[in-house]
């Protein structure tokens, strides 16, 4: 009972801590739904150093010399706590995101993490050294369901109660109890190995292709589960749901496959994750892309994982070794899951001018099952190539791979421009040829459109897509342009479009988070260069921008900060707002757009307007194709000794009430109740 207490509350707090201390960071790096792929990079790296402490002290150290060290690093961990960040660590500009994250991470979880992650190998070793002929991996099994409860009641249980800063609070205070439990089981374990010997006799030793092929099915579900969590976050909201969904996918494959003689059977499971690939394959389709309601991609992508999941860790789990090499195993696993971090949040956004790791991971997991299946099969029909099952299989790969190949290129087909960085992809493309009139030159991040420009000379500098005339920013700006030059800041550059309402005296300053969005914007579009009003650009997350600056005494700011269709959620708190009107002239005009395919944030809007006595209209327009003008829904926040004008009155309606939330702060936020 305590080495399986130790190894559940050790699980629970490792898993625990990844969504607590990425909601506290993510509005420090601009919301991006990368912030949590380099959190899972981080804490993949950390549990394969932890996995490699196991091993090694297992191996190398005396049993009470394991039990000394132990201790003493459970000691020095507690130091650290509590795990609140310092605010020392937020960004001052643009520099690279990923290292800053790492680092921080590393500052202020990084020991307590590393001693989490040694718990279940390091305690399953003892557990079989101590008892003759146990088998320790369904501790494996429980570590693991430890992990998903964990993940599973945080945006239930703890999410909605408890701030940020409790959270932090709680879990540094239940580490101390894990602590407690850790040193008694190393005092335990350390005092009374004579109790038991490991099995007689000299089990067969792995080979160098078994330990690659561990390393291999475990960096193939890795990718596959940081590339699923990048397709969903960028397209709908980087929150801990949609972190916490994949990753209980992920471990409850973990817990089915090593479960006693596990759940994984071959069949039906190797037909199905035929299907779940060809699905995947499908919804990201060029034609199909975007287009997805949310009732829909969700379970699809999920259960597309977790056959992939199953499969890679049923494979794994046929292929364990024997005991006394199992923190070789454990070793090898964390490998390959730190092997698909580093691939995902770090290679792929230097390496690759789009996000093609999700195809690629797919493509992996076709052709590695094949080669699994070749090498170890345990059934007559998929030992030879002359057989039907094998040729099958890889005619199945063959043909997948083809089709994403094609997709790759059909979606680079006809950009002029194809970039990618830690804030995501962009691409820049032309509707037709410049002679004809609607021929348009647009930018698109992920799959959502951020900005169009005509390129006939006579129609460029129109505003078009979400900020036409009779938008909710058009018509702030047009209201507050009847009393002469005005000053306007803009959250999120785009294509610059709102620049084109620019006039002599005016002044415009956009705040822009990703250095690449600058660079596309002059040299690719004109409504910046064009712009007859004075246009500067502020480098760095708006939030940090806003408040290290004196006030701006704006006519109109608008927040337009989209990372693909997702919200940076620390943009809509209570404390926004604030800062916000501490930067609007006594009369100016907040407009928010909130146009989202999944997200019903009328709400939000709603309950921080009443709760700081400002008022709020919507303005929400149809398309207009003839003038490139997208449907688009704007909120429009005053204070209340401002008002409204007539002109704002007659385009707007009241906010929405159809459904309550809690206020939104900077430590506390719940996308999960507003989700359409």
């Amino acid at each position: 009972m305590l080495y399986a207490l130790t190894i559940v509350v050790s699980a629970f707090l490792l898993f625990q801590v990844q969504p607590v201390i990425a909601k506290i960071i993510l509005p420090w790096f601009g919301g991006s739904a990368a912030v949590w792929t380099t959190c899972l990079l981080f804490f993949q790296m950390v549990l394969l150093l932890g996995y490699l402490y196991a091993h090694a002290t297992v191996r190398y150290l005396k049993p009470r010399v394991q039990m000394l060290v132990h201790a003493a690093l459970l000691l020095a961990s507690a130091a650290v706590l509590p795990i609140y960040p310092n605010a020392a660590w937020k960004p001052a500009g643009t520099e690279d995101p990923s290292l800053r994250i790492l680092g921080l991470l590393a500052a202020t979880v990084g020991l307590p993490y590393l001693l989490l992650s040694t718990t279940g190998p390091l305690l399953q070793a003892w557990y079989a050294r101590r008892y003759k002929g146990a088998l320790p991996y369904r501790l494996y099994a429980l570590s693991n369901a430890g992990s998903m409860f964990a993940l599973v009641s945080y945006p239930v249980l703890f999410e909605p109660v408890f701030t940020t800063r409790q959270q932090a609070g709680v879990w540094s205070a239940a580490y101390v109890v894990f602590a407690v439990l850790s040193a008694l089981t190393a005092f335990r374990s350390g005092t009374a190995v004579a109790a038991g010997r490991m099995e007689e006799g000299d089990p067969p030793r792995p080979g160098a292709p078994l330990y690659w092929t561990w390393m291999g099915l475990a960096a193939c579900a890795s990718v596959l589960l940081l590339a699923v969590t990048n397709h969903m976050s960028q397209n709908i909201a980087a929150i801990p749901f949609l972190w916490i969904l994949p990753l209980s996918i992920y471990l409850l494959s973990f817990i089915l496959c090593f479960e006693g003689s596990g759940w994984y059977r071959r069949m039906p499971y190797l037909p199905l994750a035929a299907v779940a690939l060809g699905s995947m394959a499908y919804a990201m389709s060029s034609e199909e892309v975007g287009s997805l309601p949310i009732r829909i991609m969700l379970p699809l992508f999920a259960m597309g994982l977790f056959t992939c999941s199953m499969v890679c860790h049923g494979e794994l789990a046929r292929l364990k070794p024997h005991p006394r090499y199992l923190t070789q195993f454990y070793l090898m696993v964390s490998a390959g899951g730190a092997l698909g971090g580093i691939l995902v949040g770090l290679v792929a956004p230097h390496l690759f001018n789009a996000f093609y790791e999700l195809p690629l991971g797919m493509a992996l997991c076709a052709v590695l099952v094949v080669v699994v299946l070749k090498q170890n099969s345990t059934v007559e029909w998929f030992r030879t190539w002359r057989q039907p099952a094998p040729l099958v299989a890889a005619a199945l790969a063959i043909t997948l791979i083809t089709y994403l190949g094609n997709e790759i290129r059909d979606s680079e087909r006809g950009a002029r421009v194809l970039v990618r960085n830690f804030y995501g992809g962009l691409k820049v493309r032309d509707s037709g040829p410049e002679t004809r009139l609607d021929t348009v030159r647009s930018l698109t991040h992920g799959t959502i459109n951020h900005g169009e420009e005509y390129l006939n000379p006579t129609r460029r500098d129109l505003p078009t897509t979400y900020y036409g005339p009779n938008t909710g920013v058009g018509v702030a700006i047009r209201d507050k342009q009847t009393h002469g030059p005005i000053r306007v800041g803009v959250i999120g550059l785009g294509t610059g479009t709102i620049a084109a309402y620019g006039r002599g005296g005016d002044y415009y300053r956009f705040y822009e988070i990703n250095p690449l969005v600058p660079r596309l914007a002059r040299t690719e579009f004109h409504f910046v260069g064009d712009s007859k009003a004075r246009v500067d650009i502020t480098m760095g997350d708006a939030r940090l921008s806003l408040e290290r600056q004196p006030p701006q005494n704006f006519d109109v700011l608008a927040v337009d900060a989209f990372s693909s269709d997702s919200i940076p959620v620390h943009l809509l708190t209570r404390q926004a707002m604030d800062l916000y009107f501490h930067h609007l002239k006594p009369d100016g005009i907040l407009a928010v757009h909130i146009s989202n395919r999944y997200l019903d944030l009328q709400p939000v809007l709603r309950v921080e307007t009443r709760t700081t006595g400002k008022l709020a209209r919507v303005v929400d327009t149809e398309d207009d194709e003839s003038q490139d003008v997208f449907g688009a829904t704007w909120v429009l926040v005053v204070s209340p000794t401002a008002g409204f004008s007539q002109a704002i009155l007659n385009a707007s309606t009241g906010l929405s009430a159809l459904r309550t939330v809690r206020l939104w702060t900077d430590d506390f936020s719940n996308l999960y109740q507003i989700l359409k």
